[in-house]
């Protein structure tokens, strides 16, 4: 039985990484370029409701629950070392806790909300405008490529 919750928290854990790694390589790949292209009060005004809506409970969930499954299978790795997969467990889980949600809670939610009491239409939103979009946009490529390289290493522990 134990086997079985394992591989199911192994899998969740996979899951949970690729999809993340989806949603942030959307927004590296096609979201923030789409925004960069529209008059800054526009896409600050835009941002600023996709970052209300993004700590909506549903993508909050993936992201936090995977989370606590990394800390689990982290922990089970130490626990496990001698078994097949402890190193891909442990490093996934590793990647996924400090690259992902480690570098969002560093550097992106602090962009996020710098941005979230800038007035779209001032200069002072424009400014910072121009330096979010580069910043942003540059930890969460750091953040996708952390959650994709988690996903694998997870899936490469399933077998």
């Amino acid at each position: 039985m134990m086997n079985h919750s394992l591989f199911g928290l192994k899998l969740f854990s996979a899951l949970g990484c690729g999809l993340v790694a989806g949603v942030f390589f959307a927004f590296s790949t096609f979201v923030m370029s789409a925004l960069a292209q529209r008059p800054p009060a526009e896409g600050i005004a835009v941002m600023q409701s996709i970052n209300i809506t993004a700590t909506g409970p549903l993508f909050m969930t993936v992201l936090f629950g995977t989370a606590a499954a990394c800390i689990f299978l982290a922990v089970s790795s130490l626990l496990k070392w001698h078994q097949p997969g402890a190193a891909y467990l442990l490093i996934g889980s590793l990647l996924y806790l400090v690259g992902t949600v480690g570098v969002t809670i560093a550097f992106n939610v602090p962009l996020n909300d710098a941005l979230a009491i800038v007035k779209p239409d001032s200069a002072d939103g424009a400014n910072l405008w121009a330096r979010y979009l580069t910043n942003w946009t540059t930890w969460n490529h750091v953040r996708t490529v952390a959650a994709l390289a988690a996903a694998a290493l997870l899936m490469i522990a399933l077998g």
